[in-house]
């Protein structure tokens, strides 16, 4: 049976479905894949709390949610969750570091999406205490948590302050406009399913599913090493500017216009940031709604309602 929060979502569910495309992280298409794939890789324990959680519409599909932050982030009841898709870092610095990063542009702390990754994994850990704890809607903590994860690992969401991760580097994509920030959300993904799957979704997750499966990766065993799941965020941004730095910004400039050479080069870089995002967000669900004996190797920071925190601009 779905939760009272998955009722509360499911509410302005039917107005996400109809309203225009708000900004993306990954395109709808990267956070799909991201889930499927962190679905596919649950624990039976896990597996049931996402399915509780979810709302009816969503009919048992995680995917099918996680751009729901993304279509809500510009409504007034959500507007304080729009610095937790991203982190600006200094210029050419190539590193992040938590405590001078993650804030938002009032210097807020803990308001970027390092903090909401271990903050909603952090709620989520409540679950098990049953539907007497109403202090956090877990379905939102779980819609959030799923989201964030594809954003941490997409590059340029970790980028530079002052082109606000790309966002102002304009540019072609093979012939028509677009920028830098767009190039690694949407049109390499965009590009590869046209080009070698058909438009067919299933077919790159699949192939995604497959190279998982059979450790195409030769690090893929290290992707889950995370004795702390509350610090491991930082690590995960720390991958992603220095990926933004090496192959992101690398030899491009404004007017730019970017096609085979990049997109090549580029492809390996998006499949497995996607297909990482996807294998540690079904870690963080297997802890947080498993039987492990330890979430964390210290204590587990007391999560923050973040929209509590920030009702004054509710």
């Amino acid at each position: 049976m779905a939760s009272s929060g998955a009722f509360m979502v499911a509410a302005v569910l039917g107005l996400v479905l109809i309203s225009a495309p708000a900004a993306r992280a990954w395109s709808a298409e990267g956070h799909m894949l991201t889930c499927q794939i962190a679905q596919d890789l649950l624990e039976p324990a896990a597996a049931q709390a996402v399915k509780n959680l979810l709302p009816e519409e969503a009919g048992g599909d995680l995917s099918a949610m996680c751009v729901w932050p993304d279509q809500v982030r510009h409504w007034y009841k959500y507007r304080w969750t729009s610095p937790l898709h991203f982190i600006d870092t200094p210029d050419k610095a190539c590193t992040f570091d938590y405590a001078r990063d993650c804030h938002d542009p009032s210097g807020a702390k803990d308001m970027c999406v390092a903090g909401a990754v271990a903050n909603f994994t952090s709620q989520l850990m409540h679950y098990k205490q049953g539907s007497a704890d109403r202090k956090y809607n877990l379905t939102e903590a779980l819609l959030f948590l799923s989201h964030f994860m594809g954003d941490i690992h997409q590059p340029m969401h970790v980028g530079f302050t002052s082109d606000m991760g790309g966002n102002s580097v304009n540019l072609r994509w093979f012939k028509h406009k677009s920028n830098l920030h767009h190039v690694w959300d949407r049109e390499i993904i965009l590009t590869v399913l046209a080009e070698r799957y058909g438009k067919d979704i299933a077919a790159f997750r699949q192939d995604l599913q497959h190279n998982i499966t059979k450790g195409s990766w030769s690090d893929e065993s290290s992707w889950k090493d995370c004795a702390d799941i509350m610090s491991c965020p930082t690590k995960y941004a720390t991958e992603s500017i220095g990926l933004a730095c090496k192959w992101g910004y690398d030899g491009v400039h404004d007017g730019d216009t970017l096609s085979e050479e990049y997109f090549a080069s580029r492809l390996p870089i998006v499949t497995r940031r996607i297909a990482q995002g996807g294998v540690r967000l079904a870690m963080f669900l297997n802890r947080a709604f498993g039987d492990h004996k330890a979430h964390s190797s210290g204590d587990v920071a007391a999560p923050v309602n973040l929209a509590v925190a920030h009702d004054d601009e509710l």
